[in-house]
């Protein structure tokens, strides 16, 4: 391990990530949004949003981030003075979502103002290898190599024995993991994967590939027998009274799944949406949600839960 090193970690999953690998004493700064482990939150803040996610329903925080996006500008803004006041040795960001973290190029211009030469690590994972490997990335960036071969054994031996155990369903049913809930998104990058592993399929969505939205002519013609409400970002209490509030179109009488009641909210910030080391956990949930005669729940209540579901709520 680097001594001395000081780390400003630009995403929650590599705050979970440098956690995970011992390192959490390096870390200077997160981001308004590093809430695990619980000692995340005890450190300074460097950025905040542009618009509160906890006030704005899903539709509104689209239309924001939509408009942002287009316009060329961050929906995040980065504290320089406290950057510069922190002077970290090593930056942990992304380049992958526009709307996941502060712009790549802010942070470029704002690391460019510190004095000397500041590594800026960018993870870029698309599947669930790609998570370990950025595991693997930061553990050489920061001296914990052996820690993060040991990290990384454990979760792959995890994922192994999850998919193991779900090979002998009698069936795979088909899923639809909502990302987003107004508009429709499909899930994206390593969530497919995940429902595959976990013994289901999601045809809707591409493995690797990001999420995209989705027309409900179309989710009604795949029929999902099993719905999974995973908003990005957004927490298992939040999830379910977001959905109390959409306006679900006449397509949702149709579904199997709401018909059936196989309608499931899941706390997706933790488990889904960071690509860190409970996304391993975020697989349990699916195979518990998938085929609980293989999976006796063993997740928390705060994991993942059935919703109550009207089939005929338009």
């Amino acid at each position: 391990m680097t001594p001395g090193l000081k780390i400003c970690s630009l995403l929650p999953s590599a705050t979970e990530i440098v956690f995970a690998l011992g390192c959490g004493d390096k870390l200077v700064a997160v981001t308004h949004e590093c809430d695990f482990p619980p000692e995340a939150a005890r450190l300074p803040v460097i950025t905040k949003s542009t618009l509160d996610h906890r006030t704005h329903g899903s539709r509104e925080i689209h239309t924001h981030i939509s408009s942002a996006v287009h316009a060329g500008s961050s929906i995040y803004a980065l504290d320089q003075d406290l950057l510069e006041r922190l002077d970290p040795d090593l930056i942990l960001t992304q380049e992958l979502c526009d709307v996941c973290a502060v712009s790549y190029d802010v942070v470029e211009k704002a690391v460019h103002r510190l004095e000397g030469r500041r590594p800026i690590l960018s993870l870029e994972p698309t599947s669930l290898g790609g998570i370990l490997e950025t595991v693997e990335q930061v553990g050489a960036a920061t001296g914990a190599q052996e820690r993060a071969v040991a990290v990384v054994r454990e979760l792959q031996e995890q994922i192994d024995r999850i998919a193991a155990r779900a090979q002998p369903a009698s069936g795979r049913p088909r899923v639809f993991a909502m990302e987003w809930l107004d508009p429709p998104f499909t899930a994206g990058h390593w969530v497919p994967e995940m429902i595959r592993l976990a013994g289901g399929r999601d045809e809707l969505a591409r493995e690797g590939w990001p999420s995209s939205q989705i027309a409900w002519s179309c989710i009604a013609d795949y029929d999902p027998e099993i719905i999974v409400l995973m908003p990005c970002g957004f927490t298992l209490e939040r999830t379910g009274e977001e959905f109390a509030r959409v306006q679900l179109p006449d397509e949702w009488l149709s579904l199997s799944a709401a018909r059936s009641g196989h309608v499931y909210v899941v706390n997706g910030s933790a488990y889904f949406n960071r690509p860190g080391p409970r996304i391993v956990e975020g697989l349990e949930i699916l195979a518990e949600i998938m085929h609980s005669e293989l999976f006796p729940r063993t997740m928390p209540r705060e994991a993942w839960r059935r919703l109550e579901v009207d089939p005929v709520r338009p």
